[in-house]
């Protein structure tokens, strides 16, 4: 069973990274909801019939077999609103999806959640790390449409021209301002080989513009590094199915400069699999150290430790981390700073420290559903509280503009002076 601690971009701010593939998440009842087409009895007694004192009634119907207690009075609800609503009704999946959306509602707990079919394959290839599409990470226009956040080097929407902070608002002639992002990528994303005409609009154009894109295969890049000076710096992004192996190659590629030191950077990192945090901090722990401690509902505790075969296990290190570091980012963070193997510099973490597993429904969506906590080695609980860093840096609103990074250059400022 796989646990998957993948933060679901609920409360944090953070775009989804989609290869537009553009691309950028069984129980088979449902929790006890019937999965089939509502229906009830039609025989409503008219209103002042004399039956019921001026109220309008109707017999009452039956839940099905399963169904929690006073179950009947949902299907009751439903059928007046069927019968009596000035409006659409929803029909078919859609009725079953609101409900289950409902019943997670009372739970009040933001990361029990529920996908969509389209919404949970979507999620599911994010986390692969590769997709068809154009190559570019977006997020919703202020106005409507798909604001291009970043346009990933060597991708098919950076060869046909597509820049960054360019707002596609028609695919193959239709407008996509009205629709949501979901909806939006499905239209924008689409198989390798195949072409899609994107209308932008651009800063400084006074029309909009038609671009021809042929879509590609797409390889989210996870992971950014070099060399800052004399101290190796890598970004780490996301922790999705190619994240150990990424991580691993750039620190690799890196040591052949024979650093001083290493800034492992998991600033707006919004998490991602269990496994892959665990294979990550590997890389800098030695084998058969704790890297987390995770907590059920019963009490009983399952300890998760480092898996040997690291390969940046001496070198001095830091860890750069921020609101927006959650989930595996925190697993990571906290068990580098448990252990002594980094000193933390940033901000607070987010604090998102519970576990996630995903459970696949009959009709392709996801139910994704807490089970446990986890505690770091030393017994922290993360949990709505995140992580402190060892060195604080308040950071203004917008500070990174202008080439600035107080985090980053406090950061080598630390492996200069050593303080």
């Amino acid at each position: 069973m796989q646990n998957e601690i993948h933060w679901d971009k609920v409360l944090l701010t953070v775009v989804l990274v989609i290869a537009i593939a553009l691309t950028s998440a069984g129980i088979g009842a449902a929790l006890g909801y019937y999965t089939g087409r509502l229906t009830a009895p039609s025989h409503v007694i008219p209103e002042n019939s004399g039956q019921t004192g001026g109220k309008t009634t109707q017999a009452t119907p039956e839940a099905p077999a399963g169904a929690p207690d006073n179950f009947d009075v949902f299907w009751e609800a439903y059928h007046i609103l069927e019968e009596h609503f000035y409006g659409d009704v929803p029909q078919g999946p859609d009725v079953t999806y609101a409900a289950i959306r409902g019943l997670l509602q009372a739970l009040h707990d933001p990361f029990t959640s529920f996908l969509d079919p389209k919404l949970a394959k979507l999620m599911s290839e994010d986390m692969s790390g590769t997709f068809e599409g154009i190559g570019a990470q977006v997020k919703q226009a202020e106005n409507g449409g798909v604001l291009i956040v970043h346009v990933f080097p060597g991708s098919p929407a950076e060869k046909a021209g597509i820049k960054d902070g360019d707002i596609i608002i028609k695919v193959d002639g239709e407008d996509i301002t009205h629709l949501t992002l979901m909806e939006q990528i499905m239209k924008i994303r689409g198989p390798a080989g195949s072409k899609v005409v994107l209308t932008i609009l651009r800063e400084g154009e006074r029309d909009p513009l038609d671009i021809t894109v042929v879509r590609g295969k797409i390889e989210i890049p996870v992971v950014e590094y070099r060399m800052e000076g004399d101290i190796a710096y890598v970004k780490f992004s996301e922790f999705n199915a190619i994240g150990v192996k990424k991580v691993k190659a750039a620190i690799l590629e890196l040591k052949k400069n024979h650093p001083k030191g290493l800034i492992f950077d998991l600033r707006n990192n919004p998490g991602g699999y269990l496994h892959v945090a665990i294979g990550v901090a590997s890389q800098f722990l030695p084998r058969g150290k704790v890297v987390l401690i995770e907590k059920w509902k019963d009490g009983r505790e399952e300890v998760y430790k480092s898996e040997g075969g690291g390969v940046a296990k001496d070198i001095p290190l830091v860890v750069l981390v921020n609101r927006g570091s959650a989930s595996a980012s925190e697993i990571v963070a906290g068990a580098l700073q448990d252990h002594g193997r980094a000193v933390l510099i940033g901000e607070r973490t987010f604090g998102k420290g519970s576990v996630q597993q995903p459970f696949e429904l009959s009709d392709g969506s996801e139910l994704r559903v807490t089970i446990a906590h986890w505690l770091t080695p030393k017994g922290r609980e993360i949990h709505m509280k995140g992580i402190e860093p060892d060195i604080p840096v308040e950071v203004p609103t917008k500070a990174e503009e202008g080439g600035k990074d107080p985090v980053l250059e406090r950061a080598l400022e630390y492996f200069r002076t050593g303080k």
